[in-house]
């Protein structure tokens, strides 16, 4: 009786498994990844299509440094004054050094004033360090001038045609996905978004399931932000859009959704162009809080 028992349960939880629903099986499975240059761990500003913003990215190819998403970029350097400037610290602490073993050898501050060349060699000191402190402080000030566009992503002006550009791969990518066509998600997608579809859909497959994604209408959508890093532009573009999306098992049964009920769908897609190339791709998908 046990054994009728447990084959029984066994049996009804290979069933359950096999038509569980398999819930947000749309492209990015209802997760947020991927990559957005040194904002990828930073929150995308609220909009009037997602005014609570996203959530945070699950998984990305970007390191999370101790530095990403704060204010100047990632890679701002913290370390100690002398770490970043040892020649500096050296010449001062040299001649720091040297006051104050004069001091304690009784000879007074950098040898004493107690002659003329003691006064000259006093003031030429003051003179130098004087210099050095003055060099310094111009080299900072270009040097940082030089990498704020860098670290912290100038701004970009997005036109009506990328608007269509985003609204369009939007379309096709569904389309693509719902395909399981690869290669066409290679060309609309970073590499890293295009494994992450594979992973997908590799594992839909696995378990004997196919999502189908149909009818995909944008209804909704606006602006978060545009930067520039280097010769790399990204987009953030909040997108509400709804669309029939079923997932069936092989033989084309339907076991999760409805193929006469749409699905809307609210969701912040960042969008990467290489400057001058003027072709955008999918480069992180992100869900709304």
């Amino acid at each position: 009786m046990k054994h009728r028992f447990f084959a029984a349960a066994c049996l009804t939880l290979l069933t359950l498994s096999v038509s569980l629903p398999a819930a947000d099986a749309r492209p990015g499975g209802g997760h947020s990844f991927g990559s957005r240059g040194s904002r990828t761990y930073s929150a995308p500003p609220p909009t009037r299509t997602s005014p609570y913003g996203a959530q945070p990215m699950e998984q990305s190819l970007t390191p999370r440094g101790p530095y990403m998403g704060q204010p100047g970029g990632y890679g701002a350097p913290r370390y100690g004054y002398g770490t970043r400037h040892p020649f500096l610290t050296g010449f001062a602490g040299g001649l720091l050094g040297a006051g104050l073993f004069g001091l304690l050898s009784g000879h007074g501050f950098l040898g004493g004033m107690h002659s003329g060349l003691g006064i000259l060699g006093f003031l030429l000191q003051v003179v130098l360090i004087g210099f050095v402190i003055s060099w310094f402080l111009r080299r900072r000030r270009s040097s940082t001038a030089g990498l704020s566009p860098t670290m912290g992503g100038g701004a970009l002006t997005i036109t009506a045609n990328d608007y269509r550009a985003f609204q369009r791969l939007l379309i096709d990518i569904q389309a693509a996905w719902s395909a399981r066509n690869l290669r066409a998600l290679s060309t609309m997608a970073t590499p890293e978004m295009t494994a992450q579809f594979n992973d997908q859909l590799s594992e839909l497959a696995s378990r004997g399931a196919r999502n189908i994604v149909s009818d995909v209408q944008f209804q909704q959508g606006d602006l978060s932000e545009a930067w520039r890093e280097g010769n790399r532009e990204y987009a953030t573009v909040a997108m509400r859009f709804s669309m029939i999306d079923v997932t069936t098992d092989m033989t084309g049964r339907v076991i999760d959704g409805s193929s006469t009920e749409r699905t809307l769908v609210t969701e912040l897609w960042t969008f990467l162009r290489i400057e001058g190339t003027g072709n955008w791709v999918l480069s992180a998908i992100q869900q709304v809080r």
